[in-house]
């Protein structure tokens, strides 16, 4: 077999299991929360828990006005700080973090789950951002 044939099979593989891979992270999102469009996140957002689960030093650059930071790799020890009443708002970076967190409330029993479609990366509304000196 020449080297060209499994340069192939290598690339091949490779698209394949990114397939794969946002395969899953959809069918996760859509059982763990609803992805909601930013005009529907800005409707909601007064009355709901807005989190954050990028790591600290992304929100504390810049996060969207109002969100509480809930680092993914620390939810496990601070998802019971949100309350289970009222519908909490997940962003992260674009989407893949955020299907996560919302698929770990889910399990913790939080009913009321929607994810920001595009994440901080497609936010062009209020935001608090770290001053650069």
């Amino acid at each position: 077999m020449s080297i060209w044939w499994k340069i192939n099979i290598v690339l091949i593989s490779v698209i394949v299991l990114f397939g794969l891979y946002e395969l899953v992270v959809r069918i996760m999102m859509r059982r763990a929360a609803k992805i909601i469009t930013q005009e529907e996140f800005q409707a909601g957002m007064r009355k709901a828990q807005i989190i954050d689960v990028r790591e600290r030093d992304e929100f504390n650059a810049k996060h969207i006005l109002g969100a509480r930071s809930f680092p993914f790799s620390m939810l496990k020890e601070s998802y019971s700080s949100l309350r289970k009443d009222q519908p909490v708002y997940i962003y992260d970076h674009n989407k893949a973090v955020s299907a996560r967190a919302a698929n770990l409330l889910r399990k913790k029993g939080y009913k009321d789950l929607f994810i920001l479609k595009g994440g901080m990366q497609e936010w062009t509304g209020k935001v608090k951002q770290k001053k650069i000196d």
